[in-house]
């Protein structure tokens, strides 16, 4: 039996229905992520398993006894008190009883006082009486392997460091179920792979939402798509579920353009006239009303955004040139001894845990902050947009509308004179929408408004700093376009991978104590230079070592085995049977018609389309591997 299943569930929140008839079964061990626009309802399916939002329609069946705990995506304001404190709160009012004798021991280590060893036999009765050796035997495991300061003030720490302690506080409660919604927002890249490595360790049961599309490539074991209130499980991983996906939107719209043929045809009968009424068949207009309320009853794909950006005129070849910049806080050196050129079309990102400077370092090479030692000169024809990561560009009192256009109708784009409404269309928001103040906004639309706003000024140099958060991951794909394709310069700060990976030409990284290293190409490639720099590091250099070291036998390259080499001839053959079998799969899958079919066959369709792709990733491997010895 599944943990948990939704049964033909509805919610609409007094409106037109945000979740219509859906139907999800996780059984244990999966690691489920669900994906959908932002406003789909993701949230919303997260807090109808928890209890917090009851469906309008439908019913959710749990395993009897199942345990279910949420991380949500913002840091609770009400929290206070030790991470000790904070972690044992997943105990209720037992954990606080916890909490209490782990603050009365650890007074004991310098008070002896009578009225404490009172308070402490007291204390401890009612603990052991509740259970407590256990509760406390699992909340040090829990933050001893989280690496979690036990007496720290959690008010004091970090946002990642906050996110952690909410991450053990949760795992404390020993769920069957946990449920993760965006749980990389606000983490640097370092938190993040952390908790990367953490969850594909955790052996529980997953659900979770992430824009994090590195993430959730390792992560998902499926993928469940919320489109137009209603949800459909894709096998295997991200890329399978993007081509599986498109191939389905398009079946959808073939079959769509066949309806609304006949539907035309249909129309154009009833409206013959005298003639057509003579021999009207009732079953016919019969028909044709079914034909009408299926057409009004259809939802529409979600429109995409489109983006267009206002070039300026051309910069000189040289940008930005910095020489010997240092720079630091309190006596800590953020920036020690850096240089670096930047010309024309560079698209730089910078990365580094949060705190270490990346802010700062861009407004040192913006000339909006001086450094203390060194120089950095600027090229001619410069323009620059700023994205800053506060958003502090948006006035949240004005509509959506004026804080693009300034009160004025209408914007200019690239020369071309827009109405601002049909602008902000571009962006998503519905003429409502536009009208609404800033306050209400999700940190979603927050995000395409600035970058709407952005987009409205004339650059040649485009500063982005965190312009991924809460951006849905179809926007970010579009963002990511617009970017590779902008022929001015771009710097980027971001703590998403696949963005990184995809944008950017080099990466300057903050490596701590000033350190500012720079690396061609980005996430990915910065992993292999470093790695490849330390093992560089690692190897003797010391003159007597080398002089009494005998000269290193040069290693005579392996030849192929005739084995081998009958093998890496049928391999390119054996690839492309492959892949024409998992096209013809992915065909099938696409075509509505293959749902209506048994759940058995439907379950070992999707069995061999797994299996295609492992055996595909494999001969791959081992063709590159044996490419290497030739």
């Amino acid at each position: 039996m599944a943990l948990v299943s939704l049964q033909g569930v509805k919610v609409g929140f007094g409106g037109p229905l945000l979740l219509e008839d859906v139907d999800l079964s996780i059984d244990r061990g999966e690691r489920v992520c669900l994906v959908g626009r932002n406003g789909t309802g993701k949230s919303t399916i997260m807090r109808l398993i928890t209890g917090e939002v009851k469906p309008d329609g439908g019913k959710i069946v749990f395993q009897q006894g199942v345990r279910v705990t949420l991380l949500t995506q913002e840091v609770p304001q009400t929290l206070f008190g030790s991470v000790f404190d904070v972690v044992s709160g997943a105990f209720g009012e037992q954990g606080k009883l916890l909490a209490r004798y782990h603050h009365v021991s650890a007074k004991l280590s310098h008070d002896h006082s009578e009225a404490l060893m009172a308070e402490l036999e007291d204390v401890q009765h009612k603990f052991e009486s509740a259970g407590g050796w256990q509760m406390q035997q699992k909340v040090e495991e829990i933050l001893t392997r989280l690496q979690l300061p036990e007496d720290a003030e959690f008010s004091e720490l970090s946002g990642g460091l906050k996110r952690r302690v909410l991450l053990a506080r949760a795992l404390a409660g020993g769920p069957d179920l946990l449920l993760l919604d965006e749980p990389t927002n606000h983490l640097d890249i370092d938190a993040i792979a952390w908790l990367e490595e953490f969850l594909l360790t955790f052996g529980g049961t997953l659900l979770f939402v992430t824009h994090d599309r590195a993430l959730l490539q390792k992560l998902a074991t499926r993928i469940v798509d919320l489109d137009r209130g209603r949800l459909t499980s894709w096998p295997g991983n991200y890329r399978s579920y993007l081509e599986l996906k498109q191939a389905a939107l398009d079946a959808e719209a073939v079959e769509n353009a066949k309806f609304d043929k006949k539907l035309a045809v249909e129309e154009v009968w009833i409206r013959q006239g005298v003639k057509a009424r003579r021999t009207r068949n009732e079953g016919r207009v019969r028909a044709l009303k079914e034909l009408r309320k299926i057409r009004s009853d259809r939802r529409e794909v979600t429109g995409t955004a489109r983006m267009q950006m206002q070039e300026a005129e051309r910069t000189g070849k040289l940008v930005i040139e910095a020489t010997d910049v240092s720079h630091g806080f309190g006596g800590r050196a953020i920036i020690r001894d850096f240089s670096t050129t930047i010309i024309r079309g560079d698209k730089i990102g910078i990365i580094g845990p949060n705190g270490s400077g990346k802010t700062t370092l861009l407004k040192i090479l913006l000339h909006e902050l001086t450094p203390q030692q060194g120089a950095v000169k600027h090229g001619t024809n410069l323009e620059v947009a700023y994205l800053d990561q506060h958003r502090s560009q948006l006035d949240d009192e004005k509509t959506v509308q004026d804080n693009v256009a300034f009160g004025s109708d209408h914007v200019t784009i690239n020369g071309n004179r827009r109405h601002v409404i049909g602008y902000l269309q571009d962006f998503l928001f519905a003429p409502a929408r536009a009208r609404s103040p800033v306050k209400v906004l999700s940190g979603g639309e927050r995000n395409r408004l600035l970058l709407a706003k952005l987009f409205t000024q004339p650059s040649n140099v485009l500063v982005l700093d965190e312009p991924t958060n809460d951006l849905d991951i179809e926007t970010l794909d579009l963002l990511e376009e617009l970017l590779m394709e902008y022929p001015g310069t771009v710097l980027l700060v971001s703590h998403d991978r696949e963005f990184i990976n995809n944008v950017v030409t080099s990466t300057l990284v903050l490596e701590g104590e000033g350190r500012v290293s720079e690396y061609v190409g980005g996430y990915d490639d910065w992993l292999r230079q470093s790695q490849r720099r330390n093992d560089d590091a690692a190897i003797p250099s010391r003159i007597d070592e080398k002089k009494s070291a005998p000269a290193p036998q040069k290693e005579k390259p392996r030849k192929l085995s005739f084995k081998e080499q009958k093998e890496v001839e049928t391999l390119p053959k054996r690839i492309e049977e492959l892949e024409a079998e998992q096209q013809q799969i992915i065909a099938m899958m696409a075509d509505p018609a293959f749902y209506r079919e048994s759940g058995s066959k439907v379950a070992e369709t999707k069995a061999r389309l797994e299996s295609r792709e492992k055996e595909l990733a494999e001969a791959y491997k081992r063709w590159e591997e044996l490419e290497a010895l030739k």
